[in-house]
């Protein structure tokens, strides 16, 4: 049966009213949550903004509240549903940047809320590789504890181990990181691309504690 012309226009006039008005509700969503406003977030849920809407970088508001470090604002969006894995233009997730940042609190929600373990950032290295390397201790033994792959290559060939000791500073928090990674099963006997073990680049920088510990 073919819809009156009234009703079809009718129809028509809400579909480009309801397109028009999306932009501003997103735009209004991702200020919410970069500026860690939950009240503005949740009147922005409730009256329809799409939670997996993208700016022009690819991120969705709770990537961007995790930018901002806005854990408020990340656990309201998260608990709505937004999804912890979407992943924006240069392949960076909520979990993925907040697990890279120390970003502990809102890790810990990302990872009871379906993180993917297995998920790789641009390098290929799970979110375990950059907090050895930045020195993220809590954050290195959160996602030792979650499962995460401790022998995982990325594709420099550099595992956390690895990364903690070439790219670390050889203070006390990598250190530290050098020895949790040991006790959760890292594999000190892989080496880089060029055939170099953590335990060579250590002695070749100088990072004693680190060697005593390879050593063993």
């Amino acid at each position: 049966m073919r819809m009156p012309i009234a009703t079809l226009l009718l129809a028509l006039s809400a579909s480009l009213a309801a397109h028009a008005e999306s932009p501003p509700m997103n735009a209004r969503l991702f200020d919410a949550a970069r500026q860690g406003n939950v009240a503005v977030i949740r009147q922005a849920i409730d009256t329809g903004a799409p939670l997996e809407a993208r700016d022009d970088q690819g991120r969705t508001a709770l990537l961007v509240a995790t930018h901002a470090n806005q854990v408020a604002a990340a656990q309201v969006l998260i608990e709505a549903g937004a999804d912890v894995n979407a992943k924006d233009n240069i392949q960076d997730s909520p979990y993925l940047y907040a697990g890279a940042r120390g970003l502990d609190d809102i890790l810990r929600l990302t990872l009871a809320h379906g993180a993917d373990l297995k998920s790789t950032n641009r390098y290929g290295g799970t979110a375990l590789i950059p907090a050895a390397e930045r020195g993220h201790v809590q954050t290195v033994q959160m996602l030792i504890d979650a499962g995460v792959d401790v022998n995982h290559l990325n594709r420099l060939h550099w595992t956390a181990l690895l990364e903690a000791v070439i790219l670390g500073d050889g203070g006390p928090r990598h250190v530290e990181i050098v020895r949790r990674l040991l006790a959760a099963g890292a594999d000190p006997a892989i080496a880089d691309k060029d055939g170099v073990t953590a335990l060579e680049h250590a002695r070749q920088r100088g990072y004693g504690e680190m060697v005593t510990l390879l050593e063993r």
